[in-house]
């Protein structure tokens, strides 16, 4: 059966339009509420997807990455406050066309560049998955563990804070993930006695803990969001508007793309600099932070797009690009699809399954953003306590109902804490997630090839694949120490300055 075919089927013979509105809904809804990412949002409904069928689980998932999106530009235009870290370019124009009584025209605006940016980007993720899975055939064990040590280091390095940091974080989470029996010896490691931890730690319970209850925990430190009227109604851009949106719709899907396919890239990034370019292209760039239109479309574009461009090097690779494709890698090993350069000729089922829905769910914004809007007002006026209290409520009993054990909550609360203590000290959390994810995956294919060489470690520079994946990981980590250090070096050449400009005023004012 062909691939369209598959799709086809997947589209009319299964409940896949059902989930793909469910996560679409579910997605808007979690992007609309501050504080919650789309990340969060997705780790959220992780638990709730164990025993589902894997192409409609994911199918959930993904159209959860695709709703939030959008979501998260509600807040964004009507409160100003982002409801996700992508929309806060959204925030600029966004707010200021409401203040000036144009919020469903604004909010319009983001709807359709969202859809025309999502849907572009599921058409370049179908012709893009096949050339590259057909490097699946060069793929050995060493090369895979070359694959895994190369997306760690990427990701790590691109992350937010010190390089340093970010390979510590990587480390931890490949720590975390050889809790349990060793798989070929069979030996008990780092269980301390404890009968729970023989079967490891859940990626599930780690995500859900350093993503949802670790933002729980930093919201309850912070003030309440402001409340918006309840009368806004979404106005669809007409000919003459989408004549001015159409190049900044189209800069922001061509950024989009470049950044989703971009290992360590992420929406938040192609925002900004879909929002720059756009207004280094627009024809009015004065407008642009007073209410332009072009200042929505451009970062809207972007976002969309890059919640299906992400996909490329998800599945076939294995590297996520942000914290909501790492849940999604997560629900891929949760129901037993591994990830990499085989999958489309493993699980072309799967796949071409998952490409129809996504379809589906980048379509039915259209109609969700309408239905969701006045559920997503509402909640935003609701108390924040209850609606925290609320968010509590449906973590713990979703990871309660994966194993009916209470010890998966204190996992999950303790996972909660140590990524509260990470985020206080700017410690990246995306590269813990990512290694514990990918830990099985280094060691089985490290040891593999270690076996395959006799015990010699000459075969990882042997296999042509391994040896350049091993040689663009190291001069990636030296070029990240590189830039680094100059980053450093300016930021205390520019205090420098601005204490000896300083201390120059406060010399001449006591003179005067």
């Amino acid at each position: 059966m062909t691939g369209l075919n598959i799709a086809f089927h997947t589209i009319f013979a299964t409940p896949a339009v059902f989930y793909a509105f469910a996560g679409v809904a579910w997605g808007i809804v979690g992007g609309a509420l501050p504080g919650l990412s789309a990340s969060i949002t997705m780790a959220l409904l992780l638990p709730f997807t164990f025993g589902m069928d894997p192409t409609m689980a994911i199918i959930l998932l993904a159209s959860t990455y695709v709703g939030a999106e959008y979501g998260g530009s509600i807040p964004a235009i009507l409160i100003r406050t982002p409801g996700t870290s992508a929309a806060i370019t959204t925030v600029l124009d966004g707010y200021e066309m409401h203040k000036q009584g144009k919020s469903g025209e604004a909010l319009g605006i983001s709807l359709m560049a969202g859809v025309v940016g999502g849907l572009i980007g599921m058409v370049l993720v179908v012709g893009l998955t096949e050339p590259l899975s057909r490097i699946a055939l060069y793929f050995t064990a060493p090369a895979y563990f070359a694959l895994g040590i190369f997306g760690l280091s990427l990701i790590a390095a691109l992350s937010e804070g010190s390089v340093v940091k970010g390979f510590l974080a990587a480390i931890l989470g490949l720590a975390i993930s050889t809790v349990g029996i060793d798989p070929l010896s069979g030996v008990q490691r780092f269980t301390f006695g404890s009968a729970e931890l023989l079967g490891g730690i859940e990626p599930i319970l780690v995500m859900i803990g350093m993503f949802a209850m670790a933002e729980l925990f930093i919201q309850t430190n912070m003030p309440d969001w402001d409340k918006t009227s309840h009368s806004t109604r979404i106005k669809l851009p007409g000919l003459k508007m989408w004549k001015r949106i159409s190049i900044p719709t189209l800069i922001g899907t061509t950024i989009g793309t470049v950044d989703g396919v971009t290992p360590g890239g992420g929406s938040t990034l192609a925002s900004f600099l879909s929002y720059n370019e756009a207004k280094r292209w627009s024809k009015h760039p004065e407008e642009f932070g007073k209410g332009s239109p072009e200042g929505i479309a451009a970062p809207e574009a972007a976002n969309n797009t890059v919640a299906a461009t992400a996909l490329i090097p998800t599945l076939t690779f294995g590297i996520p690009s942000s914290g909501s494709t790492a849940v999604l890698l997560g629900g891929l090993i949760l129901h037993g699809i591994e990830p990499g350069p085989a999958l489309l000729t493993k699980n072309p089922e799967f796949i071409y399954g998952l490409f129809g829905g996504l379809f589906i769910a980048n379509l039915s914004q259209m109609v969700l953003g309408f239905v969701m809007l006045p559920p997503c007002i509402w909640l935003v006026n609701r108390p924040k306590a209850y609606l925290m209290a609320f968010i509590i409520a449906l973590v713990s009993s979703g990871v309660y109902s994966v194993n009916a054990d209470v010890y998966d909550i204190c996992i999950m609360i303790g996972m909660g804490v140590l990524g509260y203590v990470m985020k206080v000290f700017k410690f990246p959390v995306l590269p813990l997630v990512l290694g514990l994810v990918l830990g099985g995956i280094v060691e089985r294919n490290y040891r593999r090839a270690v076996d395959l060489g006799y015990g010699e470690h000459a075969i990882f520079l042997q296999d042509p694949i391994s040896a350049t994946l091993l040689g663009l990981t190291v001069a990636f980590i030296g070029l990240s120490i590189v830039m680094g250090i100059r980053k450093r070096r300016r930021e205390r050449a520019a205090m420098s300055i601005h204490a000896g400009a300083a201390n120059a005023a406060a010399i001449n004012s006591s003179h005067i």
